[in-house]
C-alpha cells in the first residue's frame, strides 16, 4: 500500500517531469524536430464529439498533466522495485517504454479520436521518423527527470515480495 507521503512526493515528481516533457516538446522545434502539443491534441479529441468547442486548451493540458502524474504513480507502484539499475538507466528505460506504448497505441487512438490519425509509429504523418524521434526525446526527458526527482524526493517504490 502506498502511504500519503510517497503518494504526494510522486505526484509532485510526476508534475515536474511532465512540465519538462512539455517544454522539450515545444523547444525541439528549434532543432528541426516537430513540435508535439499533447494538450492541443487532447483538447481536439475531447471536442471532436461535440458540435461546438466545449473544452479549451486548459482542459487538454490538465488531462496531459494528469496522465503524466499517473505514469509516475505507475512507475512507483509497479515498476520501480522490479527494474534494477542506476536512476539514469531506469529513466532511459522508462522513457523508451513510454515512447513505444505511445507510438503503438496511445498516439494512434488519441489522434483518431481528434478526427485524424498519426497511425502506428506515426506512419500516417508526413515525416514519421522525425515525429518518432521527437516523441522519444520528450519521453526520455520525462523518464530521466522523473527518476532524478524521485531519487531526491526519497521515493523508493512500494513493491513488496510475498
Amino acid at each position: 500500500m502506498i502511504n500519503s507521503e510517497t503518494f504526494w512526493r510522486t505526484v509532485i515528481c510526476g508534475f515536474i517531469a511532465t512540465f519538462v516533457m512539455a517544454m522539450i516538446a515545444f523547444l525541439q522545434g528549434g532543432i528541426g524536430l516537430p513540435v508535439i502539443d499533447v494538450g492541443h491534441i487532447m483538447k481536439e479529441a475531447f471536442n471532436q464529439v461535440h458540435e461546438t468547442e466545449l473544452y479549451s486548451i486548459l482542459w487538454g493540458n490538465i488531462a496531459y498533466f494528469i496522465v503524466g502524474v499517473m505514469l509516475a504513480l505507475i512507475w512507483v507502484v509497479f515498476l520501480q522495485k522490479r527494474l534494477p539499475g542506476h536512476w539514469l538507466i531506469q529513466g532511459v528505460i522508462y522513457g523508451i517504454a513510454i515512447t513505444l506504448v505511445a507510438a503503438l497505441i496511445v498516439a494512434p487512438l488519441a489522434t483518431r479520436a481528434a478526427g485524424d490519425t498519426f497511425g502506428i509509429f506515426y506512419m500516417d504523418t508526413w515525416f514519421p521518423g522525425l515525429v518518432l524521434m521527437a516523441a522519444l526525446l520528450m519521453h526520455l526527458g520525462y523518464g530521466i527527470v522523473l527518476m532524478l526527482c524521485l531519487k531526491y524526493a526519497g521515493v523508493k517504490g512500494i513493491y513488496e515480495e510475498h
